[in-house]
């Protein structure tokens, strides 16, 4: 498929700018692929298409407050600091992207914090925003990495006008949040209240639990028609034995088995066996889907509303069917669905 077959008119006022009041409140749209059917719910009556046995992979990365602000020696001049990744713990060296980039060069010092107690020299440059950064801090790393924690804020995505609240540190984040590592959040996990879980595990639903470690390279434009020539960044993945065997036992069972967002989507996606089967994975992942896929392991799947040409729409269409997902999509806009990260949810079963 082409680059310009994802493209649609997204009115900007569909943007989610905040998140719904309660998690489990927003809005649901369900799409039946047999039926070729779409119905209107909320998010909590997801538990509805689920029976005892049935799994929900669940993608435990968290997010860390990855925006920084620091000034540039000299000149005092405010630059925003957006750590991507640790390249090195003992020497403390960071991947991040600059704004504004061209006033950053290596040599350059950028100092942190109301006491300047956090420094950081750019020793590299990888893209045209994209510097190496090495910080310098008098302590621990346990005692860096705090202080990285206290001067950083809550990563949530640009369009988002606003200022980040106290609020974002919570509900930019799932309620099962647990391997630290992630700059942006697995957004469909976001609409899971505990009661929800507490509801769905009493009904007999299984979690298996992977980790992705969302980078913003999930988030780049694809700049070429021949979506083939695209290419994904790496992202770090861990998928664990026991998660392996919840999954392939329901598989067995042929039990239904929902990946909640494209993040868990491309986990699993990423570590098929020949046989069909889902396997214990830890390194990276640059795994592109998009139309044609044949999918393996997911039944079915939770996900938001993508913004157009994206590459988390493409994988919706490659699992939806393009034409049930054009067509989903108009009614979304319709129905003024709210779109992207704090967006509602779609589940394709």
């Amino acid at each position: 498929m082409k680059l310009s077959q994802f493209q649609f008119d997204l009115p900007k006022e569909l943007l989610a700018e905040f998140p719904s009041e309660h998690r489990d409140e927003a809005r649901l749209m369900v799409i039946d692929r047999k039926k070729q059917t779409i119905e209107h719910k909320t998010f909590k009556d997801v538990i509805d298409y689920f029976d005892d046995g049935d799994v929900l992979i669940l993608n435990n990365t968290k997010v860390f407050p990855a925006r920084l602000y620091g000034n540039k020696e000299k000149t005092g001049a405010r630059i925003e600091v957006f750590l991507l990744r640790e390249l090195n713990a003992e020497q403390r060296l960071w991947d991040v992207l600059v704004d504004p980039a061209r006033k950053i060069r290596i040599g350059n010092k950028l100092y942190f914090g109301d006491d300047d107690s956090l420094v950081a020299e750019v020793i590299d440059n990888t893209t045209s925003r994209g510097r190496t950064l090495r910080f310098l801090y008098d302590g621990s790393y346990e005692e860096f990495r705090k202080k990285l924690t206290e001067l950083g804020e809550t990563p949530i995505p640009k369009y988002i006008s606003r200022d980040v609240t106290p609020e974002d540190a919570d509900r930019y984040q799932t309620i099962y949040a647990k391997e630290e590592g992630a700059v942006a959040a697995p957004t469909a996990g976001l609409h899971f209240s505990k009661h929800l879980l507490k509801k769905l595990e009493i009904k007999g639903i299984k979690f298996a639990e992977v980790t992705l470690h969302v980078g913003l390279g999930t988030f780049n434009p694809v700049e070429v028609e021949d979506l083939s020539k695209h290419k994904m960044d790496s992202e770090e993945l861990k998928i664990t034995e026991q998660a392996c065997d919840i999954v392939n036992d329901a598989k067995a069972k042929k039990k239904r088995i929902c990946t909640v967002g494209t993040t868990s989507m491309r986990a699993v996606e990423s570590s098929v066996s020949s046989h069909g089967t889902l396997n214990p994975f830890d390194g990276w992942t640059n795994k592109f889907v998009f139309p044609p896929h044949e999918f393996t392991i997911p039944t079915c799947m939770i996900t938001n509303f993508h913004t157009p040409k994206s590459t988390l729409l493409m994988m919706v269409s490659a699992f939806c069917g393009h034409d049930l997902m054009k067509r989903a999509y108009e009614e979304a806009i319709k129905e003024e669905y709210k779109f992207y990260s704090y967006g509602d949810a779609m589940l394709i079963i």
